[in-house]
């Protein structure tokens, strides 16, 4: 059935015709020599003059302030980090009686009826509707953009509505300089308002691009993450493959290296599964934050790679009293702030020094206990008030 309203989506959208060459030429949905799947509607790209400037048109904002925002996204999962955030944004301003609708966006013909079920069990709290964005969007104070193929249909449609746009990476970054780095790259210049995860990215965007931006401080669901009781045995190392910014190889590499010193430890590996890497190993895939949370408390470092922007991670496990190990760059120090976070040049052996370092702590009960008070406070309701803040300002302009 799922299968069938794909198929009857596709051809609604762009005809029986473009359905038959889709499903003669799939392969055209791959580009370059590695073939990567083209996550974004040409005629999208087509469509998008991005150096046009429309005039922005917002509706009158009602006597109690009340205001209307759509959110343009990929269809959200649980787990995701970047659509956890979002939610958590929208979870604040919905929490102070604004209105907050979902346009999804998504290239592999799902309906909202296949998909909205999953959204509404993995974040249940969410009151607003669900929409596909290719019908169109409703008029709203503020738009937002979530991710750089979302930026396209949120720049394109005529709805009234003030562009923002959600930063949360560094996005031409996950590709090779090429076609769909430009198209990434462009996004920056559509005259949308940045709200960016940390100072960082809000720098990067106004000094390289010319784009409008604020940022907001990365807090920590301190109702999740917090220090236990339990008894430490290892190391933990946040795995995804799939990511190339998360560097899985070198992480392994790194934990191959702590191994051989540490024989006696745990390493405990969560994010996706990544098969049999020894008898230390243990691999837990794919988690809940409940269960995360016991596995960081085990855990005396955890080593958290990022090569764009950083993660969430970092603060969930100095919550937890692990102690962050995080390769060395400027926006990681930049975003983290954190006296706590050891820092490590990003090759095998010098993260594995720097896990070792931690693991050999002298009195690490003292050294748990000051790591998590290090983000004690640091909520996620201060991200949603500057949005706020920001939305309020920019929309009375």
């Amino acid at each position: 059935m799922r299968r069938l309203r794909q198929v009857t989506k596709i051809v609604r959208e762009q005809g029986a015709k473009k359905l038959g060459v889709r499903l003669l030429t799939a392969a055209t949905r791959r580009l370059g020599a590695e073939g990567e799947d083209l996550p974004v509607r040409l005629e999208d790209v087509r469509k998008a003059d991005v150096e046009t400037r429309k005039p922005v048109v917002i509706p009158p904002i009602p006597h109690d302030g009340k205001l209307t925002i759509n959110w343009v996204t990929t269809p959200p999962s649980q787990g995701s980090g970047g659509h956890t955030t979002m939610f958590r944004l929208i979870r604040h301003l919905e929490s102070i009686g604004h209105d907050c609708r979902l346009y999804l966006y998504d290239t592999f013909g799902n309906t909202v009826t296949d998909l909205e079920p999953g959204i509404r069990e993995a974040f249940p709290f969410f009151k607003g509707s669900i929409h596909d964005v290719t019908d169109g969007m409703a008029d709203a104070h503020a738009v937002f953009a979530t991710a750089w193929i979302t930026a396209y249909p949120a720049f394109n449609d005529p709805c009234a509505g003030k562009r923002f746009y959600l930063v949360q990476d560094y996005e031409p970054w996950f590709y090779p300089s090429g076609g769909l780095y430009a198209l990434a790259e462009n996004t920056y210049r559509m005259g949308m308002h940045g709200f960016t995860a940390g100072r960082f990215l809000a720098d990067k965007v106004r000094d390289e691009h010319g784009m409008p931006a604020d940022h907001f401080d990365f807090g920590c669901d301190a109702d999740r993450y917090r220090l236990g009781d339990q008894k430490r045995d290892g190391i933990v190392f946040y795995a995804r493959r799939k990511a190339p910014r998360r560097a899985f190889e070198l992480g392994v590499l790194a934990l191959e290296v702590f191994a051989e010193k540490h024989p006696d430890l745990k390493i405990h590996v969560y994010g996706e599964k990544i098969g049999d890497l020894g008898p230390q190993f243990v691999d837990h895939g794919l988690v809940t934050p409940d269960d995360l949370n016991a596995i960081y408390n085990r855990c005396f470092a955890g080593l958290s790679l990022s090569m764009t922007n950083v993660s969430l991670v970092p603060h969930e496990m100095l919550a937890a009293g692990c102690v962050p190990v995080v390769n060395d760059a400027h926006f990681n120090r930049v975003v983290l702030d954190n006296d706590h976070v050891r820092y490590a040049t990003p090759t095998p052996h010098s993260l594995a020094r720097a896990l070792s370092e931690v693991v050999t702590s002298p009195d690490f009960d003292a050294v748990a206990r000051a790591a998590a008070s290090s983000v004690e406070g640091r909520s996620w309701d201060a991200a949603g008030h500057e949005l706020e803040k920001v939305l309020r300002r920019e929309l009375a302009t």
